[in-house]
């Protein structure tokens, strides 16, 4: 690949460089504005003009999120091995903005046609009959919503995770691809400047979204709200594809799918769960390519090794030596990094109920909605600006953390990062227990003083209570992804062969997905065991009537007994390092262990 690309830039000398940066940069953070400005107060539309309650309408948000990070995964593995970073980007560019039925790609057709993600989902606020009309105050009779009008504002949630799913895992590698150049000296300095800007880009556009983007929803209406971000997104398109001429387009690889060759690890494994062979003797182990360090495998769940046994060599290989069927013969490289993935679970199933607090952003948007909001007399902040504080306290700690902790933390750990990857972790999961623990509290100081006002029955009614009170919330929210974030890809990083770094980085994502179903089966179970016996819910719409504060009760809960389990995972990890390497013995034969675990 990396021939390939130098070859490209041989022939192409006008092509990639930093004159294609405004495109490529301009295209994502186009795209971060308008996807998360129609995330964040979404909540408050569905409950307005399709009638949900607020336990559907967050377990449909969840259920979204959960298909637009999912989908990350398949669109980076589809760039990588079919269609190429820039195709990625671009037709999932075009699916965020427009419905996609066919593709049309060497091996695929598709056709494109216009009818875009965001353009349904704004035609739902500019046309009445795809939308319910709001419960009547006066009445309370509310009207149905037909089934047309759901498959409507659903097909515009599935269309934009699709495209999320191609432009959000490729969009930061294909600009890379456009910078790497070996033969320059300053190339490592140039795309460490690219990373820090992309990354800058993609927090002010966090920040546009969740205040300028709000703030126009709520005081111009819908139409206008969704009319934006649809704009913003042509835009962002457009952009991407005036720069096409000066792209590098590195093909995609056809062969060496990693995560294909997991699959026949495991498959080989299973075929040959039978053999009786001798798993020590290295001389019947098969290895490819031929000059690979790994050597034979490590001892680590030996029943693996069998994938990789040459059981006869007439049948087993080919002339050139590869193996003649790869679903019943896998090289000590594919085992190991199966081996890898299967070390990595544990850990990375520590990771969920941390993104589960996160996802509880609705119930705190509703609590913000009945609270005094203002900063200044003539100045109020839109309830779902206040993500903003959690986005600042993530900024602040990182650079906090980089440029004041690590230099002082390193001399007394010995950790070139300050504190190992799993302690920031476990500062991480005790950081989002708290400030669950603190929202309940305050929930409870907040529907208290909502009844003692008289408002139990009125969902609208401002109570004589600061918002500002959420706002330690949010900040330890922020503190706690910015340290379990950062020290888990850290963490796989270091676990995982250099050959599985793309899976490391997307396990975060695919995490986040996992959380998203999680947290979206946990709303809907609780709304109905609460609810039983025609009780009122604990995720009631009127949350003065409901007992949101013991939903995060049970949230703090289960944060309490996910660090247990976290703690039992690192003895794990570190029993592993008793006996094994961490990945697989190379040619000098010896042991990798797991230094940054012992720090813990």
């Amino acid at each position: 690949m990396e021939s390939e690309r130098e070859l490209l830039v041989e022939e192409n000398p006008r092509k990639g460089g930093l004159r294609t940066m405004p495109f490529i940069i301009v295209n994502e953070s186009f795209e971060s504005v308008a996807s998360f400005g129609l995330q964040t107060n979404m909540i408050i539309y569905l409950m307005t003009y399709y009638n949900m309650s607020a336990a559907t309408g967050t377990s449909i948000l969840g259920l979204w999120g959960a298909l637009s990070n999912g989908l990350a995964l398949f669109g980076a593995i589809t760039a990588d091995f079919y269609l190429g970073r820039y195709r990625a980007v671009a037709y999932g560019s075009i699916s965020t903005l427009i419905k996609m039925v066919m593709l049309r790609l060497n091996w695929v057709k598709f056709n494109i046609f216009l009818g875009q993600g965001m353009i349904i989902l704004w035609l739902t606020a500019m046309i009445p009959q795809l939308k319910s009309s709001p419960c009547s105050q006066i009445q309370h009779v509310c009207n149905g919503v037909t089934t047309l009008q759901l498959a409507v504002l659903f097909s515009s949630f599935v269309f934009m995770s699709i495209g999320a799913g191609f432009v959000r895992p490729c969009s930061i590698i294909f600009g890379a691809d456009q910078l790497e150049n070996k033969k320059n000296p300053n190339n490592q300095r140039i795309l460490e400047s690219y990373f820090n800007w992309y990354y800058a880009s993609s927090g002010i556009s966090t920040i546009l979204a969740v205040t300028v983007i709000v703030y126009i929803q709520d005081n111009y209406g819908w139409k206008v709200g969704f009319g934006v971000p649809a704009i913003l997104m042509f835009l962002s398109v457009l952009m991407f594809q005036i720069g096409s001429p000066l792209y590098i387009k590195v093909k995609a690889k056809t062969t060496e799918n990693l995560v294909i060759g997991l699959f026949q690890a495991a498959v080989a494994a299973f075929r040959k769960r039978n053999t009786r062979r001798p798993l020590s003797d290295c001389d019947e182990f098969y290895r490819w390519p031929l000059e690979s360090d790994v050597l034979h495998p490590s001892k680590d769940f030996r029943c693996l090794n069998r994938a990789c046994i040459i059981e006869d060599p007439q049948r087993d290989l080919n002339p050139d030596g590869s193996a003649s069927n790869p679903w019943n013969l896998c090289s000590v490289e594919q085992v190991e990094s199966l081996k890898a993935l299967i070390k990595a679970l544990p850990m990375w199933s520590t990771c969920f109920m941390i993104f589960v607090d996160m996802n509880v952003f609705s119930f705190s948007l509703l609590q913000t909605k009945t609270m005094d909001r203002h900063i200044f007399p003539h100045f109020e902040v839109p309830a779902a600006s206040f993500g903003v504080f959690m986005i600042a306290a993530l900024t602040i700690w990182i650079a906090f953390y980089d440029r004041v902790l690590v230099p002082l933390l390193s001399k007394y750990t010995g950790q070139p990062r300050g504190l190992s990857p799993v302690t920031r972790m476990g500062i991480g999961l005790i950081s989002s227990g708290m400030s669950i623990a603190l929202s309940a509290i305050t929930e409870s100081i907040r529907r208290q003083r909502a009844i003692e006002e008289g408002h139990e029955d009125d969902l609208n009614a401002l109570v004589n209570m600061s918002a500002m009170w959420f706002v330690p919330q949010y900040a330890l929210l922020g503190v706690a992804e910015a340290t379990h974030a950062v020290g888990q890809v850290e963490f796989f990083y270091a676990l995982f062969p250099k050959s599985m770094s793309s899976i490391a980085s997307s396990m975060y994502t695919v995490g986040i997905s996992v959380s998203n179903l999680i947290g979206s089966i946990l709303v809907s179970g609780v709304d109905w065991l609460s609810s039983t016996g025609c009780k009122t819910s604990w995720l009631s719409s009127n949350i003065n009537r409901g007992h949101i504060d013991y939903f995060f009760w049970l949230l703090s809960f289960l944060s309490f007994i996910n660090f247990l389990y976290f703690l039992v995972v690192c003895r794990f990890y570190e029993s592993l390092n008793d006996g094994s390497s961490r990945l697989s013995h190379v040619a000098e034969d010896k042991e990798c262990d797991y230094r940054l675990l012992h720090e813990t």
